[in-house]
């Protein structure tokens, strides 16, 4: 069995993270549930993304039967641009320690405002386009800062990276201090079946090989987010079996 991170012991607020790639639709679909959640809870929310899936978002919670106009205007839902909001505490590259919590007790005293003892949920993509600009140090430095404020107010954050699982830079070498800064990683499909298609996948590559492989999938380092078992198979894929890899996965995206 894998030791579970200090971060995800029983208590402890929930820091996750959601990869995304190509299948755009299920990325919505995954976060819109999450802030579907949020609202029939009562809870406040706030929402820091791009215009493009600010959009996707309110979209799909319409889809899913919410209200989030409704919600934005009795002070449940907030809705934040994400470079703006990083722009608000970005000094010389990096995330401002003071700055930063400046802004966001802002939010956070505003939602509070309206929703009073209630859970707050956050959902945000700052780290993602400091990820994607290459800035990888930059991102790490403010999930340390969300750590900081999660553990004082209790919230609940999801955070998302543009990072295709069945991608080369899906690897342990490349995602692992964004696996540490978490406490669970959300599967990339609502309905779960990436499990069922690497499994497939495997199955058609390595023959009757395959069968022994799942006793090792659970070499996961301790101090990762608690990972689905496709997302793990997919990991130790490229690690154990990088000749491989890329066949079985491409196979896997069909499936």
């Amino acid at each position: 069995m894998v030791s579970l991170p200090a971060a995800a012991e029983s208590g402890s607020p929930k820091h996750s993270v959601q990869f995304y790639g190509r299948d755009d639709d299920a990325f919505v679909a995954n976060v819109s549930r999450y802030l579907g959640e949020g609202l029939q809870r009562g809870e406040g929310l706030v929402v820091i993304a791009t215009a493009a899936h600010i959009r996707a978002f309110a979209g799909r919670l319409v889809e899913d039967g919410h209200d989030p106009t409704r919600a934005i205007h009795q002070g449940q839902l907030l809705f934040l641009g994400a470079a703006q909001t990083l722009s608000l505490f970005m000094v010389d590259g990096e995330a401002d320690r003071d700055s930063f919590r400046s802004a966001t007790r802002v939010v956070l005293r505003q939602l509070r405002g309206k929703t009073g003892r209630r859970e707050i949920r956050a959902y945000g993509e700052m780290v993602g386009l400091l990820w994607n600009a290459g800035h990888s140090a930059a991102a790490a430095r403010l999930e340390r800062l969300w750590n900081e404020l999660l553990s004082e107010n209790g919230l609940q954050l999801l955070c998302a990276y543009q990072i295709d699982v069945f991608g080369k830079e899906f690897q342990a070498g490349v995602i692992d201090e964004i696996l540490c800064a978490h406490t669970h990683l959300e599967p990339e499909s609502i309905n779960r079946n990436l499990d069922s298609a690497v499994t497939r996948a495997m199955t058609e590559v390595l023959g009757a090989k395959a069968k022994s492989l799942p006793l090792i999938f659970d070499s996961r380092a301790a101090s990762w987010a608690i990972l689905p078992k496709g997302e793990t198979t997919v990991l130790w894929l490229r690690d154990n079996l990088p000749e491989y890899a890329d066949e079985i996965l491409a196979r896997a995206r069909g499936y």
